[in-house]
């Protein structure tokens, strides 16, 4: 059974440094409405007391509802955490948990519930690929009459910080310190002596912007406002500049975001080289795409310097943008091509066209993160029970 048609439901979170935002997940669905609280980082006792007294509010509604009781609690909570077993390690917004808390063990304790934390990138990344951009390209694929198909997705977000997951063939792949995904740490190539997520953030885009006005970055905008200044001189669809002339302010703004869609590039095109597969974006920023998509594609289309002088492809796959309706067309047709089967008349159709296709969200990152929760706590419960012996073992 799918999750989309699961009866099943699941107790969930969106754990915020200021808000705690608890819900309750069936069949894909919200059947609840939301409730929020403030997080209390800083105190273990009060944030302990707020995230049970918010799962008890959600199970207040489902009784009042008349809804069959929850069968898990599963939700993204940020790390560094050893995740399968539920401990949240020293977090820089969440005093609370220095030293190490074993959350999930304590709320299953307290709830009599299986418990499952990941951070939001995982299940951000995991949703996507359950209910969003990888079956819905695939599904684009079949309708083009392509034979490729897609199993693995990379999966980003892009807002206070930088976070990523990995998907393949339907399973999350957390590694074995809960450590994959981590592609805020990777290097900066604007600026090789700092992370990615310095140029890969909200901080991020409001810095380069105060850089080229010659402000402080208290004094920039926001990322969202900046966004619509570039858009003023962008074209939407293609990603071009206009011809007409700039003002100070929207070369700032074009400049701000030509700079993360570099950085994320390059970090995409490291990924790409080890887990190939579809990419998606999500988080706050990924709605000024088309300020960004551009930059981002031809930094991962770029090249690379030989010893020699000459160059080599940045990646071995090309790299579509799937948010521009015309290289959405020329990425769904391929390369697709018959040949014979040497001292045979036996013919073969195929692809050879190696490519990536890169797109933004296509439930919304905060639905794609529940989806890939609930689907997460499914999975492990059928697998627990596939594996548990029987009476008669």
């Amino acid at each position: 059974m799918s999750a989309e048609n699961d009866s099943r439901i699941v107790l969930t979170l969106d754990a915020g440094g200021t808000n705690f935002v608890f819900s309750a997940i069936q069949a894909n669905q919200e059947i609840v409405s939301p409730v929020r609280l403030a997080s209390q980082p800083k105190k273990l006792d009060r944030c302990l007391e707020v995230i049970e007294s918010g799962f008890r509010k959600v199970l207040e509604q489902l009784d009042q509802q008349g809804h069959s009781q929850p069968v898990a609690i599963s939700f993204a909570f940020p790390g560094p955490a050893d995740y399968p077993n539920g401990i949240i390690g020293d977090l820089v917004n969440f005093p609370a948990f220095t030293g190490g808390v074993a959350l999930g063990p304590y709320l299953q304790q307290r709830f009599d519930l299986p418990t499952f934390i990941n951070n939001d990138g995982n299940l951000f990344a995991y949703g996507e690929a359950i209910a969003g951009l990888l079956p819905r390209v695939n599904s684009m694929l079949q309708q083009a009459g392509s034979p490729k198909r897609y199993r693995t997705l990379i999966g980003v977000t892009l807002g206070t910080g930088f976070g990523g997951g990995l998907v393949h063939n339907g399973e999350l792949l957390l590694g074995d310190n809960s450590n994959s995904g981590e592609v805020w740490l990777l290097r900066n190539k604007v600026r090789p002596e700092c992370f990615a997520e310095e140029g890969a953030s909200i901080r991020a885009v409001r810095g380069a912007y105060a850089r080229q006005m010659g402000i402080g970055i208290e004094e920039a905008p926001n990322p969202k406002q900046i966004a619509a200044i570039a858009m003023k001189a962008t074209s939407v669809e293609s990603g071009d500049e206009t011809g007409e002339t700039k003002t100070d302010e929207q070369s700032a703004a074009i400049a701000a975001y030509g700079e993360l869609g570099e950085v994320v590039g390059d970090a995409l095109a490291n990924a790409s080289t080890l887990l190939d597969g579809l990419i998606v974006i999500g988080g706050g920023i990924s709605k000024a795409h088309a300020v960004f998509m551009k930059p981002l594609i031809a930094e991962m289309n770029s090249t690379l310097a030989k010893y020699d002088g000459g160059e080599v492809h940045r990646i071995v796959q090309k790299v579509f943008n799937l948010e521009s309706s015309e290289e959405r067309e020329r990425f769904a047709a391929g390369a697709t091509k018959t040949i014979r089967v040497p001292g045979s008349a036996v013919e073969i159709s195929y692809d050879p066209m190696q490519r990536i296709g890169v797109g933004v969200s296509t439930l919304g990152t905060s639905r794609a993160v529940s989806i890939g929760a609930y689907a997460f706590a499914l999975n492990k419960i059928d697998e627990f029970k596939s594996t548990k012996p029987t009476s008669e073992d």
